[in-house]
């Protein structure tokens, strides 16, 4: 595991210039208070791709605004919204695990073990599928402290 995050984070380590990391929860647009840039969360499980939601099918939770493209994806998302919300409040998993938060991003995505998770690269991506277990064993980990530093 080790090795993985460390790989990672050398090959990557140019492409982190241009991403900023947020002071959130969950990661949401500063401008429009959005959660993954309006994608419909579910849509991942449902269509198995990232598809807009619509401004009529919002609804706020975990201190943002979420979009979904009908009524029954917002409905499934508030029934569940620890399975259809993306994990670590939508970071990427693998910074995560290195104990630092850098958002994820709604075009880079995977579902493990039925649930969503962002991320900030493809690289990323890439490492987390590889050993899903050994990340997220270092993520859970870490989270509850790197949480605890982000404004509510």
């Amino acid at each position: 595991m080790t090795g993985l995050l460390a790989a990672a984070a050398a090959g990557a380590a140019g492409a982190r210039r241009g991403l900023a990391a947020t002071t959130e929860r969950v990661v949401a647009d500063r401008l429009t208070g959005l959660a993954i840039g309006g994608i419909d969360p579910v849509a991942y499980f449902t269509d198995g791709r990232a598809l807009p939601g619509l401004p009529r099918f919002e609804a706020s939770a975990a201190g943002v605004i979420w979009r979904f493209r009908n009524e029954d994806n917002r409905a499934f998302f508030l029934a569940h919204p620890d399975i259809y919300g993306p994990q670590f409040g939508g970071y990427d998993p693998l910074d995560v695990a290195r104990g630092v938060t850098v958002a994820g991003r709604a075009e880079v995505w995977l579902i493990a073990g039925q649930r969503l998770y962002l991320f900030a690269r493809e690289e990323s991506r890439d490492v987390f599928a590889a050993d899903p277990a050994a990340v997220l064993r270092a993520a859970r980990a870490r989270w509850p402290g790197l949480r605890e530093t982000l404004a509510q």
